[in-house]
């Protein structure tokens, strides 16, 4: 008779699967690894800032010695540019780290946590590690329903998460019904405001949601250098909200979560306008040139906020998946999205002119 060990609320976690790296598809399908090209994990086509290499290559002297861990200079750097004590601020290994410790802080067994259908695969996964029970609002036009969240909302939720801009749909939310949103919800529920994909906002789309902090000591505003600071290897995240919550969230914090190059790239990035304003102004361009083809093509596509566009390849429940395999044989990586209720879409990262290109080259020889 075997043991089983663990939960069954554990054991009936389903792993949370990243975009195909480059090496896996060129082993898998016998590709040349220069000339395949990654448009799967919503990465920044421009790679990292030079300012972040040259800071990671000075870190490297100490880095035989632990790491600041309470991240004293990226505390104060995120402290300046957002207007909080450095009190108000908890780092993450990637922003991922934040949601997580948040269910984990907030979500007892038998208790539950609130998203919306069509988010972030890993607030399910957060949910599911702590034993608490999903719920999850019905989507209107692939983005959150609010009104639908309240009227959702019992007792037993203690957590909400809400994505603006939304993963993987690219929905957005303005700040209006935000705000409603937050003087609605009970003072005992928190809120985490994921903001991931902020940066890559119009300027008439940006809102200043540090303000909504100071006025509500239950949320939590969760950001990363992972996408338009060009930083996702180095898995470095933060979390804005009142000391009441920063002194829980730091409490179950691993101590050394964000390793010493890893903040010393961070701070150089944020002071980076001109890298982040490249990266905003080369998203525009190509949700352009990839939008303009698929109304070209005649293909259904969300309006995304993000740096990635959601666009449906055909009507029934196998052509995510059929398009994919095609793509991937021709060097192509981009993101089904099956496991979010979506098997008729495909995720595209917004990439370099010529990574769009090539892409919609493929995409062509497929649909035909």
């Amino acid at each position: 008779m075997s043991i089983q060990f663990g939960p069954d609320y554990v054991r009936a976690i389903a792993p949370y699967q990243g975009g195909k790296p480059i090496a896996e598809v060129a082993r898998e399908f016998g590709l040349d690894e220069a000339k395949i090209i990654k448009l799967a994990s919503n990465e920044n086509p421009l790679g990292m800032p030079e300012s972040a290499k040259h800071a990671m290559i000075a870190a490297m002297e100490q880095i035989a010695r632990y790491p600041d861990a309470n991240g004293f200079d990226l505390k104060a750097a995120l402290s300046q540019k957002y207007d909080v004590p450095p009190e108000w601020i908890t780092l993450g290994n990637g922003s991922n780290d934040i949601l997580e410790l948040a269910a984990h802080a907030f979500v007892q067994p038998g208790d539950s946590a609130m998203y919306a259908q069509y988010s972030f695969a890993v607030y399910p996964l957060a949910v599911q590690a702590t034993g608490g029970r999903p719920v999850v609002v019905p989507a209107k036009n692939y983005g959150h329903d609010l009104p639908g969240f309240l009227a959702a909302l019992t007792p037993a939720v203690k957590l909400i998460f809400i994505a603006n801009p939304n993963n993987p749909t690219g929905t957005f939310l303005p700040a209006a019904e935000i705000e409603a949103f937050l003087a609605a919800v009970p003072p005992n529920v928190v809120v985490v405001l994921d903001e991931a994909y902020n940066e890559y906002l119009a300027p008439e789309k940006q809102y200043d949601s540090t303000a909504w902090v100071r006025r509500h000591p239950n949320l939590v505003v969760s950001r990363t250098f992972s996408k338009a600071y060009g930083l996702a290897g180095l898995r470095v995240g933060f979390g804005i909200a009142q000391p009441g919550i920063t002194d829980l969230l730091n409490r179950i914090r691993q101590p050394f979560n964000v390793n010493a190059m890893a903040q010393a790239a961070a701070v150089a990035a944020l002071g980076d306008t001109e890298f982040l304003e490249k990266s905003a102004s080369l998203n525009a361009a190509g949700y352009q040139q990839l939008t303009e083809a698929f109304d070209a093509l005649g293909l259904e596509y969300v309006p995304s906020s993000g740096n990635f566009v959601l666009v449906r390849v055909g009507q029934d429940e196998g052509s995510g998946a059929a398009a994919n395999l095609a793509l991937l044989k021709r060097g192509i990586i981009v993101r089904p999205v099956g496991n979010y209720g979506l098997p008729q879409f495909l995720r595209i990262t917004i990439g370099l002119p010529e990574e769009n290109a090539a892409f919609l080259a493929a995409l062509k020889e497929v649909l035909a």
